[in-house]
């Protein structure tokens, strides 16, 4: 059995969400009943509850955190690249103050081969990383301030110069999608339709990412073009992806 893993808040699982910035307010609904920071006269506000974890093998994903911290209400994941790789740390949003409790007597417990730490977060800790990951994917401005989007030429720019192969990986779809809704949004372009994957945890739930195979490298990054349109009431991520990934991606979903 895996936490709920944030599905009763909405956050999907899968390491691109939209971050908040007060994890008092992702959880003041939740089963837990916290309420958010300052509420009520004479409230005090509960310990900070996000854990820190250091010393992750650098092949993890949130779906083996998830695992890592079975039993508990995990609300997001946040994994931390630094100059465009995984750093080995996370940070790991949980329904509440007890909920960290129990995660911090999982410290030093093994992810593969590796003992993983678990320590308390500080508040601004958390905030630096969500302002970081913010900043590194260009979707604000360096002082985290509510600025709109850069122009999608900018964001398309910046993926441009990556090196392609003939996969895509795309990112925040509804969890309902279905092969068939992946196939119409690449209506105009040539996808090998057998070789469109949609992942998913390991409970069978969709982790709102998919991989799809396009004939050739140049028409994955023709449908580029498509980055940030919308799936349904979703607007759609689009990454360029390996064999690789969307191979161990599918086993995982297969587990």
């Amino acid at each position: 059995m895996l936490g709920s893993g944030g599905v009763s808040d909405g956050y999907e699982v899968g390491s691109k969400r939209p971050r908040m910035m007060d994890p008092y307010f992702a959880v003041s609904s939740g089963a837990s009943g916290f309420h958010p920071y300052g509420y009520g006269g004479n409230f005090q506000p509960p310990v900070f509850p996000v854990a820190r974890l250091r010393g992750l093998p650098f092949n993890c994903t949130d779906i083996d955190i998830f695992k890592f911290f079975a039993g508990l209400d995990i609300v997001d994941v946040l994994l931390v690249n630094k100059g465009g790789r995984f750093s080995g740390e996370a940070f790991v949003v949980f329904a509440g103050p007890m909920q960290v409790e129990l995660a911090l007597q999982r410290d030093r417990q093994n992810i593969g081969r590796r003992y993983v730490e678990v320590f308390t977060c500080k508040r601004q800790e958390y905030y630096k990383a969500v302002a970081a990951e913010v900043n590194h994917e260009g979707i604000y401005d360096s002082d985290y301030q509510a600025s709109p989007p850069p122009p999608k030429s900018k964001r398309f720019s910046d993926k441009e110069k990556m090196e392609y192969t003939e996969i895509l990986k795309m990112r925040g779809l509804p969890f309902s999608a279905e092969k068939s809704e992946i196939l119409e949004f690449f209506g105009e372009f040539k996808v090998v339709e057998d070789r469109v994957h949609i992942a998913c945890r390991p409970d069978g739930k969709a982790t709102g990412e998919a991989y799809v195979e396009f004939v050739s490298a140049e028409e994955a990054k023709r449908a580029m073009c498509k980055d940030k349109m919308t799936i349904g009431s979703r607007y759609v991520e689009l990454f360029p992806s390996t064999p690789d990934e969307a191979r161990r991606a599918e086993s995982r979903s297969r587990q």
